[in-house]
């Protein structure tokens, strides 16, 4: 996080200097792409409710070739897992530095369904990302006064959020789940997003980056509960050895 830039610079010169140090770090033992890295530090600050870091980190995210619409996009996916309050926080900010920016408000339109196609689109999406017998078994599973959670599920969080353009599925699919990591609480969630990203082609390397990425942004208990998740889905099998006495043998 930029914080030299702030005015925390003159009044936290230690933290400032401890913050930004263990951010090259992590950088450098887990790099990812600056516009990507950037856009899911913006989606862990949202879930944290971190509004002013994110107004700080929003400035670097732009620079680093985040896009109004990516930006925006975001903050929508966001919705369905923080809830409208931490999601209209950080888009009131958007909105008044993209305003600042000379940006037209509103953006181009994203969304690709209807009232009428949504729920079926939505359940197809759902499937391709989720696993057809994940979800078939969620529905089958959930008690009959319950069934209509299932239908906003499919409809709502799959069919108005995961369907729009601005971000392709995977990139939505490591957003949603830094967003759980973030929130805390929802280690079910976590790994079968874990399995969500295995799916649609994010694999154990872009995963573990990811999560060593977020470690300054959420601390260390809810990125190793996540990295927990990881290990139990997607473990990493260790590398054969060769036997005490290979050395002797050659």
């Amino acid at each position: 996080m930029p914080l030299a830039a702030t005015a925390l610079a003159a009044t936290d010169p230690e933290l400032v200097a401890v913050v930004d140090r263990f951010a090259e770090d992590v950088q450098r033992d887990a790099p990812l792409d600056p516009r990507v890295r950037a856009l899911l530090r913006l989606a862990g600050l949202v879930a944290t409710g971190g509004t002013a870091a994110y107004r700080v980190e929003l400035e670097e995210a732009l620079a680093a070739g985040v896009t109004p619409v990516e930006l925006k996009e975001l903050l929508y996916q966001a919705v369905p897992y923080v809830g409208l309050g931490r999601a209209v926080d950080t888009l009131v900010v958007a909105n008044e530095l993209l305003a600042d920016r000379d940006v037209e408000l509103p953006l181009p339109g994203q969304s690709t369904v209807t009232r009428g196609t949504r729920a079926g689109d939505g359940l197809a999406m759902q499937k391709r990302i989720v696993g057809g017998d994940v979800v078939d078994a969620m529905y089958a599973g959930a008690p009959t006064d319950e069934q209509h959670v299932q239908r906003y599920l499919s409809a709502h969080c799959f069919g108005d959020h995961y369907t729009r353009g601005g971000l392709d599925v995977p990139t939505r699919e490591l957003v949603t789940l830094v967003l759980l990591v973030a929130l805390g609480g929802a280690d079910p969630q976590v790994a079968g997003h874990v399995r969500a990203n295995l799916n649609v082609g994010n694999d154990r390397a872009t995963l573990v980056a990811v999560l060593t990425q977020l470690l300054p942004v959420v601390g260390y208990p809810r990125t190793l509960n996540a990295l927990r998740a990881l290990d139990d889905v997607t473990p990493l099998t260790p590398e054969p050895t060769a036997g005490p006495d290979a050395e002797e043998e050659s």
